[in-house]
């Protein structure tokens, strides 16, 4: 079977975003143009709505041009359990289908079967996609002054790992978190990688977009907030510090931490002191523990 009948089969995801994507994008169909070689693929056979999403840069939850694509039995099945997630596409294995049907689990549209690896070709060899893949739209996100006032908030400083994010996602439905915040730019599409790290939380958990961290904390904090941002250098220790709901958990990006401006908008600096030689831990785990603290505190355990 030749590349162009595969692709007539099974066609790839489209790209998309704004901003310096869609630049880049642009250039590179001229470029594509002018020199023969086809695009949307880099050397390597890496697709390249995959290069985009590891180099950063939530585009994909409130607003995109693409599809995100969902992979994996638990980011799909919760798609397909969430009505407010409209489902362009389904792609799927025999045995896949089979269970589908087995757990009496509603597609929504019908499915497309196809082979293992054909989703290998769209994902790549390293993607755990277990038979089942789907082009969806964004969801809808949350405005800044719609944030719940009765829980905790997580708040996202610049953190661009997907696979990181994806983490703090399951934690945060795990716990009951009401919304992350997070900037348009320097955070990853809530697409792929992030998708399947999150098991399905994207379903779960609304994600509130802005332009400037710095801005939206001094809202949050006038709207009542308090907010916290951890630092394994803060003043004070998250477990003795009081606090009250809405609370605003802040968590900066590996190795740089929060940013000055951050720090200095936050209502508390605090640390999470731990008996260990080591005194940070990754920022998924972090936000877990602190997670763990916060509701703890707030008596939301119950």
């Amino acid at each position: 079977m030749s590349d162009r009948d595969r692709k007539s089969r099974f066609k790839g995801p489209k790209t998309g975003g704004r901003g310096g994507d869609h630049d880049r994008e642009s250039q590179e169909r001229h470029q594509s143009k002018s020199s023969g070689k086809p695009h949307g693929k880099p050397q390597g056979g890496r697709p390249a709505w995959r290069d985009r999403e590891a180099k950063g840069g939530f585009k994909g939850h409130a607003k995109g041009d693409g599809p995100v694509i969902l992979y994996g039995w638990h980011s799909v099945t919760m798609a397909l359990a969430n009505p407010q997630r409209r489902i362009r596409k389904l792609f799927v294995t025999e045995n896949v289908a089979r269970r589908l049907t087995d757990e009496k689990i509603d597609t929504r549209i019908p499915p497309e079967l196809v082979h293992p690896g054909d989703i290998d070709r769209r994902l790549g060899p390293d993607a755990v996609h277990q038979g089942l893949l789907a082009e969806a739209d964004p969801l809808p996100g949350l405005h800044l002054d719609e944030l719940p006032q009765d829980g905790i908030v997580l708040v996202l400083d610049q953190i661009t790992d997907p696979h990181n994010v994806g983490a703090i996602l399951r934690s945060a439905a795990a716990f009951g978190v009401k919304a992350i915040v997070t900037t348009g730019r320097h955070s990853p599409e809530a697409t792929g990688v992030l998708a399947k790290s999150a098991s399905g939380a994207l379903e779960l958990v609304p994600i509130v977009e802005v332009p400037n961290l710095h801005r939206a904390l001094g809202e949050m904090n006038d709207a009542g907030f308090l907010t916290v941002g951890l630092d394994s250098e803060g003043q004070n220790d998250l477990s003795a510090v009081p606090l009250h709901a809405p609370l605003a958990l802040v968590l900066g990006a590996e190795g740089k931490g929060l940013r000055q401006l951050t720090r200095e908008t936050c209502s508390v600096v605090a640390r999470m002191d731990m008996p260990g030689r080591i005194k940070s831990l990754n920022v998924s785990n972090a936000a877990a523990l602190a997670l763990y603290i916060g509701t703890s505190r707030l008596g939301l355990m119950d």
